[in-house]
């Protein structure tokens, strides 16, 4: 029943219709980062980055960062959305205009103690990283740290997976940087309708009915799914059999991770230490060998984790498993939400000698990325459940309080994602980007998350740990150096290719 009849009534609930324009539902992939976060899973990425303060600086670059910060916020739409909850919650929440922000609560400053070393940057970051964000606020927060050796300053930047995946948050980027030290100027935020707010049956009326047809339309892509699904999983068990012809498909992989010390129950603190590594060498390297940018950053952190795991005598015979994040965004696609896939990669911890394990995870990843690209298209990129929101929560807290990860076998040992960054110089505030290193997240049974960010001929690698599976990030760290340098080392003693022939 609406609240007024007539035109009058007509008129109000037209203004809200067209309010709700402006509204976009979670899809079921970023409702589930709401629904998986607890206290001691916070869902939250962030990344570290360092910069080489304008040298006309006045003031601090806080204030600085600030005051430029607020001419750019609305250019990324996330920065004023906050969530709403459906009705009763029988559905996926909604991004809805956030109306006033505390800019105090978002923008926040932290000087680190003398003598402001790199080991005292990661310990900050891994406490701010351990610290939910606020869902009654938009759900991002910065926070600049200045203090450091040297002069230069950071920038800590989280935002909730729910809102932005890597190449979402390219977009965000892209609003904020530059391509000088001068600023360029941008268009000022368009001024919005004051707009009633819809009476709580109003509100009832529209939410129950956008639910009823989420969930319909849901089940009907479901039902539409279903063929296609059967075709290939039929596909992939003809390949597994050895009864296709020529298909190409690795069939499906036997895969069991075996138990390290980063498959348990994760705790509510952070351990992070980031590395920078040259792009260069990576080039050259996957040059030498015929392998790729992304199976050398897998080769290096492969390397380091053998090594790691032998220094705590904990190296399993079996190779480590890694869970790969594969990107679903369309070229130009810079949409606040989640366009990502996965596959499971063995990464050849059993080898020891560098080269033969760069090689075997070549290997390997491309028969996983066949695999991957063979289920994608039938994979459920949405999902609608009644009840979810209620529902999802509370099977994820189970999951943490009952430490099934301490005992479950796992299928995946840690996450190494690989991030493309600007090949160019950038800067924010008139500040330039020295460093861009990525801040990700551990989950109960996955208690370590290497990502590497690639920027001009830089390689940063960002690791992010549950503190009490990996107390020594920092030492995992250094061991990503030693193993690019193996690498390295390892390609400089091959013999020289042979000579082409020449043409006549």
């Amino acid at each position: 029943m609406i609240a007024e009849k007539g035109p009058r009534g007509r008129a109000v609930l037209d203004q809200y219709l067209a309010g709700r324009e402006r509204m976009k539902q979670l899809g079921g992939i970023d409702a589930t980062f709401l629904y998986m976060e607890t206290p001691e899973t916070p869902m939250h990425v962030a990344g570290l980055t360092l910069y080489e303060p304008p040298a006309d600086l006045s003031g601090t670059f806080y204030d600085h960062f600030k005051e430029f910060f607020l001419t750019r916020m609305h250019l990324a739409p996330i920065f004023e959305k906050r969530l709403a909850r459906t009705v009763l919650e029988l559905d996926h929440p909604a991004w809805v205009d956030a109306g006033d922000i505390d800019i105090a609560y978002h923008l926040r400053r932290a000087t680190l103690p003398a003598p402001g070393s790199w080991k005292q940057l990661e310990d900050l970051v891994g406490e701010l990283h351990s610290t939910l964000l606020d869902r009654s606020r938009p759900l991002w927060q910065f926070t600049v740290i200045d203090g450091l050796e040297g002069g230069n300053v950071a920038i800590y930047s989280k935002i909730h997976h729910a809102a932005v995946d890597g190449g979402a948050g390219m977009a965000i980027a892209a609003a904020l940087y530059d391509l000088s030290p001068q600023p360029r100027k941008v268009k000022p935020p368009e001024s919005k309708p004051a707009m009633r707010k819809p009476t709580i049956e109003e509100r009832a009326i529209l939410g129950i009915n956008d639910v009823v047809q989420n969930v319909m339309r849901q089940h009907l892509k479901a039902m539409e799914a279903v063929p296609q699904m059967l075709g290939t999983m039929t596909d992939l068990l003809i390949a597994k059999s050895g009864e296709g012809k020529g298909g190409g498909l690795p069939g499906i992989p036997d895969i069991l991770a075996p138990k390290t010390p980063f498959n348990v129950t994760v705790t509510a603190q952070r351990a992070f230490a980031a590395r920078a590594l040259s792009l260069g060498d990576a080039k050259f390297i996957a040059k030498a060998t015929g392998t790729k940018i992304n199976d050398v950053v897998m080769a290096v952190s492969a390397g380091a984790l053998r090594a790691y795991l032998q220094d705590h005598e904990a190296l399993p015979t079996k190779p480590l498993v890694a869970f790969v994040p594969i990107s679903l965004r369309q070229p130009g696609d810079m949409e606040a939400s989640n366009r990502v896939f996965g596959m499971f990669c063995p990464i050849a911890t059993e080898l020891a000698e560098p080269l033969e394990r760069l090689k075997a995870i070549a290997k390997n990843s491309g028969d996983s990325k066949t695999l991957a690209g063979t289920v994608k298209d039938v994979s459920p990129k949405d999902y609608t459940l009644l009840g979810a929101p209620i529902l999802f929560p509370g099977l994820a807290q189970l999951y943490g309080r009952t430490g099934l990860a301490d005992i479950m076998p796992s299928t995946t040992n840690l996450t190494i994602s690989n991030v493309p960054g600007p090949p160019i110089p950038v800067f924010c505030a008139g500040a330039k980007v020295l460093a861009m290193f990525p801040v990700s997240i551990p989950v109960h049974g996955i208690a370590l998350n290497i990502t590497v960010q690639s920027y001009q001929d830089r390689l940063d690698f960002g690791i992010t740990a549950d503190r009490r599976a990996v107390p020594d990030a920092d030492h995992l760290g250094d061991l990503l150096v030693t193993a690019m340098a193996e690498l390295k080392e390892g390609v400089e003693k091959l013999p020289p290719p042979p000579p082409k022939p020449i043409k006549h």
